[in-house]
Order: C-alpha cells, then structure tokens, then sequence
C-alpha cells in the first residue's frame, strides 16, 4: 500500500469516529450543590404537576425509584473503594438531576 493510500484511509477513518461530549470536570462543590438543587427543585416540580394532572406513566413513577438505587450505589461504590471525595460522591446524584430535569422539560415541551 502506498503512503497516499494509507493517509486517505487513515483520514477516512478518522471521519468515521464519532467525537464524543466533553465532560464538565472539575466543578466545585460549591456549583456542583447549586446545580443539583436548582434541577432537584425543577424535576419536583415537574413531576408534580404530571401527578396531579394525572399524567404521570407507570415508567416514570419506575424512574423515580431506580435512579436513586443506582445513585446510592454508584456513590457507595466511590466510598468503599477509598478515593471518595465529596464531589465525587455527590456525582451520580447530580449527573441524574441535570438529566432528569432536561429530559421532563423536553417531555413537556418548555
């Protein structure tokens, strides 16, 4: 194979690889509390209003109780291995509070 040859396959191939997202690392806890209860209280809320509107679906009531399991078990994890920090701890719970929120705000269309 030429040198030509292998620079078009190798830039074919670097076109097919998706990027992925970049994560936020490094956030104080400070920030890190201050996001999570801001989307926490907007996922409360939203929630709410689908339950008192009775439009609340069995997979979201499903949602609610396993997304807490897998956040104390993730944090858990952290803790027992020994490098927990609390921002390391506070983690699992935070990602799921953002996604949550952003996800029942598309739901409803705001």
């Amino acid at each position: 194979m030429t040198r030509f040859a292998k620079r078009l396959t190798g830039d074919y191939q670097k076109g097919l690889v998706m990027k992925t997202r970049k994560r936020r690392h490094g956030l104080s806890l400070a920030v890190m509390m201050s996001d999570m209860m801001l989307a926490s209280c907007e996922t409360i809320t939203r929630r709410f209003l689908l339950i008192t509107q009775n439009d609340c679906s069995p997979a979201e009531y499903r949602r609610m109780v396993k997304e807490k399991t897998e956040a104390a078990a993730r944090s858990t994890v952290r803790l027992v291995s020994g490098r927990a920090t609390m921002t390391s701890l506070l983690v699992p719970w935070h990602s799921r509070a953002i996604a949550n929120a952003r996800r029942l705000r598309k739901k409803q269309g705001v």
